[in-house]
């Protein structure tokens, strides 16, 4: 049996960072239908590709490997002839390896405001220059989606609402107080809630829970990337702090409300995709955002979502 033929795509670390560059993915595997797609990326965030249906080899690159590791990696790409590869992180790696054509991202181009939309630059000398951009993507792996079930067991299935109270700086947290407060303004609009994020998070959840007015399960810390998508699939809505969490959400297809406060650029970081919307603080200020402005926001964008042909496309 002939080796199916291969693509390279070596994509960023962070999640919300992975996770914006999954149109690409999704833009190479339509170009490519019958190649297998080999994908660099960090141990963490990469696993969220596992469950990838086109995806090859999944090559993790160690942060802190040095030289060694580096050359490490090279050999095993070195194991493949590549038709594409594609590097969103530097042109380094596709300069030691054999490939037919390279990709990467341009510099100074008027691409878009987006980030994803300045990361298909590094599709056009291979795709062409006017590339429909796909939304992002996620794919559930059956193992966490049986465990997802098991979490949320005694939670009322219908109008279930996902919170994110946390973000990996300080300063992009809005007041746990005002997460409560929405909650109880958004009682007769879901019935219940599911708070995600890091074991840093447990405390805010904890929180959540002590004044929940909907039935509620904290997840914070118990979840692996995997099992935190599997939970969150299907929801009615997301809202949440700047993080990836946002992004994932997006991916998923889920109504997506993301709250931004200083130095977020959230332009050019917002989660990307049709089902996805954003609150500014005003003047950037996190303190000066209200309850009530978020609620009638999510409100707003789920009414409009549920008039929009493509909604759920």
């Amino acid at each position: 049996m002939n080796e199916p033929r291969r693509l390279l795509f070596i994509t960023l670390s962070n999640i919300g960072d992975l996770v914006m560059t999954t149109p690409l993915l999704e833009a190479l595997h339509l170009s490519y239908p019958e190649h297998l797609i080999d994908i660099v990326g960090d141990r963490r965030s990469s696993d969220l590709l596992q469950p990838c249906p086109y995806r090859g080899r999944l090559i993790h690159k160690e942060k802190n490997a040095g030289l060694a590791g580096t050359w490490e990696l090279v050999r095993s790409l070195r194991m493949y002839p590549y038709d594409v590869a594609v590097d969103l992180r530097t042109a380094f790696l596709t300069l030691l390896i054999r490939c037919g054509q390279r990709g990467f991202k341009r510099r100074g181009t008027s691409a878009g405001a987006h980030a994803v939309q300045h990361h298909f630059t590094a599709l056009g000398a291979i795709l062409g220059p006017h590339i429909e951009i796909p939304s992002p993507r996620l794919w559930l792996d059956p193992a966490a989606s049986a465990e997802a079930s098991l979490l949320l067991s005694e939670l009322p299935r219908e109008r279930r609402l996902v919170v994110a109270p946390g973000a990996n700086w300080p300063g992009k947290i809005w007041p746990i107080d005002r997460y409560a407060a929405l909650i109880d303004r958004l009682d007769s609009d879901f019935d219940s809630v599911i708070v995600v994020g890091s074991s840093e998070d447990h405390e805010l959840g904890q929180r959540l829970m002590q004044s929940a007015a909907l039935p509620m399960v904290n997840l914070t810390g118990r979840t692996s990337l995997l099992e935190v998508a599997a939970c969150m699939a299907g929801a009615s809505a997301f809202v949440g702090n700047d993080s990836g969490l946002g992004h994932m959400a997006a991916a998923l297809n889920i109504p997506t409300l993301t709250v931004f406060g200083p130095g977020g650029r959230p332009h050019r970081y917002r989660p990307w995709g049709s089902r996805a919307t954003i609150v500014i603080a005003p003047e950037e200020d996190l303190a000066k955002l209200k309850s009530a402005e978020v609620a009638s926001a999510l409100r707003s964008h789920l009414a409009t979502d549920a008039v929009t042909p493509d909604a759920a496309g």
